[in-house]
């Protein structure tokens, strides 16, 4: 398929659909567009047969892809084959710093905060020898999910066609130009991004401070060291990203978004003793505005709780006497074991945990039934650090697209189920179904227990008898992720009643 004839609804590689046209510019289309085989919004940026930088953009997209941290876009596929060149990278939710500042600057420490995050990524960015030299504000996203995203590291370079003898400095600069604009609303940069510029003071770019009350001087000086390249406070300018996410990195870092106001609704667990509870506040009374007057009354009510308190203590000691004297005569008058058999005590079942023979991610929709299947292992590995997820949904009910997908553990025998306790992410809003059969297939796996809302670790205990071979924890609805949701299972134990 040539690149001239693209039009939305055009599939590529036989799986991404284009949706909407984003924008364009210089030969390269923005696209909204659908990853039908998982069922996610992606970005794809697609080129004119007359683009010139088709190689570079598609190295750099490569070379991007192996980049792990979070805060930076994830490439997902680049191809240049067949007179067909795109790239596909994630589809970011949420609101710009560009928006944000839409109303005027945002909270100093907030906005500086975004821009540490953004530091820190481009800062691992280059250690790898991969740059961005475009860092304007809508580049950077705090998203829907309430994480950081540093959008077009190197593809954006590679498609505007920018070069640098000194990246480290020009990046550091442009987090400097970034970090003002958050501190003022105005943008101390040459081109048009949309903010005011801003204002000059003898030709020269006026500080923070200068321009915004309030502006912390610690977030002052380090706006200049970056954006303006020299030293302020006695301390040296800060030349590469690794030198701004430095300086930043005692700023209070912002706070995931709370998905919901509700408690997750099994996970019970707090490290406040139980007592806590019962605690009230002091009541207040009227007498209490009158201090001598209260003095005479606590005398006079601690002397009678004194004589109170020793009568209750001698009636006591009689108690305990008058006790010990009928326990000692009821065991004088007890049976030997020869003249009346002593009951048997009963029994105590303790449970046992059961390993599992394999675990793997189940889609009943699926060509062959299976989600995510490499990563089932490390959910019964004993390892909190590893997990299975699914995959990432549009929406919370999983777009619409199924009923429920999950993670099956075949135990490799039929067992009684005594409960599984499963550790899930610590966003709220998974609702989760613990099934239980002996058989693969859905409908023979049985619902025994439910979770709304759950988070964390959540004990799932079957609420009548449950046996089977096979084990299903089945997600109906997912939790938030990076702007879209994902079912997350770092650790799953099934225990049985076991044996005496």
């Amino acid at each position: 398929m040539s690149m001239s004839t693209v039009e939305p609804g055009a599939r590529l590689a036989d799986r991404f659909r284009l949706e909407d046209r984003v924008n364009e510019s210089g030969g390269a289309t923005l696209w909204k567009a659908i990853d039908e085989i998982l069922a996610r919004p992606v970005a794809v940026h697609t080129f004119s047969p007359e683009f010139p930088r088709v190689t570079e953009v598609v190295t750099a997209a490569r070379q991007a892809s192996r980049l792990s941290d979070p805060r930076l876009t994830q490439v997902f596929d680049a191809a240049d084959e067949d007179g067909t060149a795109y790239v596909v990278s994630e589809w970011v939710n949420g609101e710009s710093l560009l928006e944000l500042l839409e109303s005027g600057p945002v909270d100093p420490e907030r906005g500086a905060a975004l821009v540490a995050e953004a530091a820190e990524a481009l800062a691992h960015a280059h250690t790898a020898g991969l740059v961005h030299l475009n860092l304007t504000p809508n580049r950077l996203v705090w998203t829907t999910g309430g994480t950081v995203k540093l959008l077009g590291l190197a593809v954006d370079a590679a498609i505007l066609g920018l070069s640098s003898d000194d990246p480290a400095k020009d990046d550091a600069e442009g987090l400097g130009r970034l970090l003002y604009a958050a501190l003022t609303g105005h943008w101390p940069g040459d081109s048009d991004c949309g903010l005011p510029p801003a204002p000059l003071d003898d030709g020269k770019v006026c500080t923070p401070r200068q321009v915004t009350a309030g502006v912390p001087g610690y977030l002052d000086a380090i706006a200049c060291r970056a954006l303006m390249q020299e030293p302020k406070r006695g301390q040296p300018a800060l030349s590469t990203p690794a030198d701004v996410a430095e300086a930043l990195a005692h700023v209070p870092r912002p706070s995931p978004a709370p998905v919901t106001t509700d408690p997750p609704a099994l996970n019970l667990r707090s490290e406040a003793p139980d007592t806590m509870t019962h605690h009230r506040p002091p009541q207040h009374h009227p007498m209490q505005h009158h201090p001598m007057q209260n003095q005479g009354q606590r005398q006079q009510t601690g002397t009678a709780g004194r004589i109170l308190l020793t009568l209750i203590v001698l009636l006591v000691m009689a108690a305990v006497g008058v006790g010990a004297w009928t326990v000692g005569k009821n065991l004088g008058n007890t049976p030997r074991a020869s003249e009346s058999p002593s009951a048997s005590p009963t029994p105590t079942h303790k449970p046992v945990t059961v390993k599992a023979v394999s675990a793997t991610g189940f889609d009943p929709l699926g060509n062959d039934r299976e989600e995510n299947p490499e990563y089932g292992p490390l959910a019964v590995d004993g390892k909190s650090s590893t997990e299975w997820h699914t995959d990432s949904y549009s929406s919370a009910d999983l777009g619409r697209l199924k009923d429920g997908v999950g993670l099956v553990l075949d135990l490799g025998k039929p067992t009684a189920i005594s409960n599984v306790v499963v550790s899930l992410a610590d966003a709220p809003g998974a609702n989760i179904e613990l099934r239980v059969g002996d058989s693969e297939q859905l409908s023979s796996l049985k619902t025994v227990a439910e979770a709304q809302n759950a988070a964390g670790s959540v004990t799932m205990t079957p609420t009548k008898a449950a046996t089977g071979q096979y084990v299903l924890i089945w997600f109906t609805r997912l939790p938030p992720f990076e702007g879209q949701y994902r079912g997350t299972i770092y650790d799953v134990t099934v225990h049985s009643p076991g044996s005496a």
